[in-house]
């Protein structure tokens, strides 16, 4: 009998699939491969405040943790409201300066002009702002807000002037203004190097 090349007379038996006592060992080594050093495994970062969170951290992150707390609570608050705090700023900015376009309200509400667009379709649609042309420039559409978009506004000013008071809290007048001159100087020094 001849037989065929590359096989064997010896009869294959099927490969096995592991048991269960394989795959928790399999997994138990993967795990400790992955797992980090018993010297970092209780390192926890500390709190908002506390260690490079705190008063000895970088001025950008403090910045930055700041804000993000800020607009947390900020947002917290409106969504009571069905406002988001991206919206508000653009409620905010047209009241400010009535007749703005799309491209200058995403510049001083500091938005992408895409998510511009959007907030300004969903507070068009609700009836909060309405759109006219620009007097020379047909194409270019100004917003300004209507009296429910005032209306809305007003409730969403009363907790942001909650919040304002929070951050106010403990800051004499004279404190206040040196922080308004410093966040203001940045913003406007920083903003000539872009």
């Amino acid at each position: 009998m001849a037989r065929k090349i590359g096989t064997s007379t010896k009869s294959r038996s099927p490969r096995k699939t592991p048991t269960r006592k394989t795959q928790k060992r399999q997994k138990s080594t993967r795990a400790k491969k992955s797992a980090p050093a018993p010297a970092l495994a209780g390192v926890r970062p500390p709190p908002p405040g506390r260690g490079k969170r705190g008063e000895t951290g970088y001025l950008a992150y403090l910045l930055r943790q700041a804000q993000a707390a800020t607009r947390l609570t900020l947002e917290r608050a409106l969504a009571e409201l069905g406002v988001t705090p991206p919206q508000f700023a653009v409620l905010t900015m047209l009241r400010a300066y009535p007749g703005l376009s799309g491209a200058d309200l995403a510049r001083v509400a500091l938005l992408t002009p895409q998510t511009v667009g959007i907030i300004i379709r969903n507070l068009e649609r609700d009836g909060a702002i309405r759109k006219t042309p620009h007097p020379v420039h047909g194409r270019v559409l100004q917003w300004t807000l209507t009296r429910r978009g005032r209306t809305l506004l007003e409730k969403c000013r009363r907790h942001a002037k909650a919040l304002e008071r929070r951050l106010r809290a403990g800051l004499g007048t004279k404190a206040q203004l040196t922080v308004r001159r410093w966040l203001s100087k940045i913003a406007a020094e920083l903003q000539q190097d872009g």
